[in-house]
């Protein structure tokens, strides 16, 4: 039986901006760094998320971007203030995707590897229950 999400892995081309990256937006906190005691593929560090487990690991990055992505739960009225944490880091945020009123709203934005983010305000019981009131306004 699945207890739950374990650990989310990403790898990058340089841990110290990803790092940057994970505690500028996500309010990560770095809980291991393998520094030459590499126990794994290659240099590793971990991360908590609120008591998310992410691990990032040093290699060769994503070839290219697609719509695969992770996304992570913010409160409606942090919006703005998470729009100017990505601004600050100079990354690539995407316009917002076309969305029915009571989904929530999205920021998405890629890392330097081409791993795609979104920062969402919804639940998916606010969406299902919209979803669930008809079809898109016209």
């Amino acid at each position: 039986m699945i207890e739950g999400l374990s650990h989310m892995t990403f790898i990058v081309s340089d841990l110290e901006r990803m790092s940057r990256i994970l505690e500028g937006i996500f309010d990560a906190e770095e809980v291991y760094a393998s520094g030459s005691a590499t126990f794994s593929h290659s240099p590793e560090k971990f991360f908590l998320i609120g008591d998310i487990w992410v691990a990032i690991m040093k290699g060769t990055p994503l070839p290219a971007t697609s719509y695969n992505h992770i996304a992570f739960k913010i409160p409606e009225k942090d919006f703005d203030r998470y729009r100017a944490r990505i601004e600050a880091l100079g990354l690539e945020l995407l316009p917002p995707r076309p969305r029915v009123e009571g989904e929530g709203r999205s920021l998405y934005f890629y890392d330097d590897d081409n791993h795609l983010f979104e920062l969402h305000t919804g639940t998916l019981k606010e969406r299902l229950r919209r979803y669930a009131a008809g079809s898109k306004p016209t």
